[in-house]
């Protein structure tokens, strides 16, 4: 886990939030708010160049430690278990799925380890995940996130418009 949030943080404009205690693992600021118990010792992913929390838009990847609620088929709640989330675009989700993220159908052992596969619960928006990524996955993660970092990287600099300047109208 510690590697991929280090390669993360390795990528230029890349926000690593690691929620705790009293505010985000890099301090609470005014920008950063309190994030619920539930999501602490969890990793989420965004560019922000600006090294703010995005007000707007979700994070491109997350690293989750426990079971969710709504979230339980990976079986993450015992010690040593954790999951990598990434999302990807229509393409790579059919490379690596061998389905269409908005008709899946497959039955797949969500619970596995270092096998991708659709995100249980939001496979059908784009998202894969690993169950504690190893030899066989831990290199396409870290090149997923690399594209995913790289996509938001082109979304922010989109509604920026060209230039790095805000869009006015």
């Amino acid at each position: 886990m510690e590697q991929i949030i280090a390669a993360v943080r390795g990528f230029d404009g890349a926000l690593v939030v690691a929620p705790g205690p009293g505010g985000t693992s890099s301090g609470p600021t005014a920008q950063e708010p309190a994030f619920p118990e539930l999501t602490w010792g969890d990793s989420f992913f965004y560019y922000a160049p600006d090294g703010r929390l995005p007000r707007t838009g979700q994070p491109y990847g997350t690293i989750v430690t426990k079971d969710y609620p709504d979230d339980t088929a990976s079986d993450l709640d015992p010690p040593g278990r954790w999951r990598v989330n990434v999302h990807v675009d229509r393409d790579t989700f059919r490379r690596l799925t061998g389905e269409e993220p908005r008709a899946l159908a497959l039955p797949r052992d969500h619970a596995a380890s270092d096998q991708v596969v659709p995100h249980p619960v939001y496979g059908s928006l784009g998202w894969i995940c690993v169950v504690n990524p190893g030899p066989l996955t831990t290199v396409t993660v870290l090149g997923l996130l690399r594209g995913a970092h790289e996509a938001a990287r082109a979304r922010h600099e989109r509604r920026r418009g060209t230039g790095g300047e805000p869009v006015t109208d």
